[in-house]
């Protein structure tokens, strides 16, 4: 059993939104834009005020699965970008073509290459996701990554979400404990996600795919920071051999 284990965020980290963007952009592109609205920005809103209100929801403990909270709030957004009639502006129909590529985001560029150089140095990989672990193995599947389901992990086992410490806690004592004791890894394109891993007790390793900017005097130093998936899985190896 190996005695270093590294734990990844799936939807946002290794996994791109871009498919839900350019949903967006063929269904909705024209309109939104004779509207003066950006189809990506709309897109990033939406993404962003979904994980606040699933957060919202698990802190209240009334934890609904991510997926239900993001299909809930499409209109409320187009509400808040300034259409004033959404349900007339936008169909169910194109709702579900934009849930349709929700369920089929890709990897990102590099993220095949870093989980496998993770591999490669004797890290057992993990996936914690706020997603539901059926479709996430799919993202893997669907881009020919080798992925064991029992590896993937999601907050709607227990019903806490990302970034309640609870919800980091049971999976760090599981891979201490089949690590000798051993710190693991948390890595994440969120800062907020690595942040509250880190404060839980892992090792953290953040990445600017998404976010560029790592506002570490928001959110805290962290043990590695890159630019790049790989970049990162590189940095995680050194570090740990270090240590």
């Amino acid at each position: 059993m190996s005695s270093k284990h590294v734990v990844f965020d799936i939807v946002g980290t290794l996994v791109s939104y871009d498919r839900i963007f350019d949903a967006i952009e063929t269904r909705l592109g024209d309109r939104l834009r004779a509207e003066g609205i950006k189809p990506r920005l709309l897109g990033y809103t939406w993404t962003e005020s979904a994980e606040r209100e699933y957060t919202n929801l698990s802190l209240a403990r009334s934890y609904v699965p991510f997926g239900q909270v993001f299909r809930a709030l499409f209109y409320r957004m187009l509400w808040s970008a300034g259409i004033e009639e959404p349900r007339t502006f936008a169909s169910p129909e194109d709702l579900e073509y934009i849930m349709e590529e929700y369920n089929s985001l890709e990897l990102r560029p590099g993220a095949a290459e870093c989980v496998q150089k993770l591999r490669d140095a004797g890290f057992t990989f993990w996936g914690f996701t706020a997603s539901d672990v059926k479709t996430v193995a799919g993202y893997f599947e669907k881009a020919g990554v080798q992925m064991p389901v029992e590896n993937l992990l999601s907050c709607d086992d227990a019903g806490v979400g990302k970034p309640d410490l609870g919800s980091y806690k049971p999976l760090l004592e599981k891979l201490r404990s089949e690590s000798g004791g051993k710190t693991p890894w948390f890595a994440a394109a969120h800062m907020w996600d690595v942040s509250a891993a880190r404060k839980a007790g892992f090792k953290g390793a953040w990445c600017g795919v998404w976010e560029k900017e790592p506002l570490t005097e928001l959110f805290g130093e962290m043990d590695v920071l890159d630019d790049t998936l790989v970049g990162m899985a590189d940095k995680i190896i050194a570090h740990q051999a270090s240590s």
